[in-house]
This record gives structure tokens, C-alpha cells and sequence, in this order.
């Protein structure tokens, strides 16, 4: 695992959390925040997905 997949899934997680406090509390705002905040986490992680795929191709030369 390299950095970028650590601190994608982090930002998973606190979204996650962050969206669920909005839907229990009825606030709306908090509840897109955290929507976002979770999806920026899978972009990240993706990348460092995609980081860690090349690493191993390079590795295999």
C-alpha cells in the first residue's frame, strides 16, 4: 500500500461518517460534504491504485 491508497481510504471512511451524521441530524449540507469528501477518497485511492499497478510493471522489467 503506498500513501496516496492510506490516505484515499481515510477520507472514505471520514466521509462516510460525515454523511451519515448529516442524514441523522437532517442536515443536508454536512451530508453533501461528507458524499464528496468520499468520493474524492476513491479518486485518491484509485490513483494510488494505479500508482502501485505501474510500480509492479516497472518492477517486472
Amino acid at each position: 500500500m503506498n500513501d496516496d491508497q492510506i490516505k484515499g481510504t481515510a477520507k472514505q471512511v471520514k466521509g462516510s461518517v460525515k454523511e451519515a451524521f448529516g442524514k441523522i441530524t437532517g442536515d443536508t449540507k454536512t451530508e453533501a460534504e461528507g458524499k464528496a469528501e468520499k468520493a474524492a477518497g476513491k479518486v485518491q485511492d484509485a490513483y494510488g491504485d494505479a500508482k502501485e499497478d505501474v510500480k509492479r510493471s516497472v518492477d517486472r522489467t
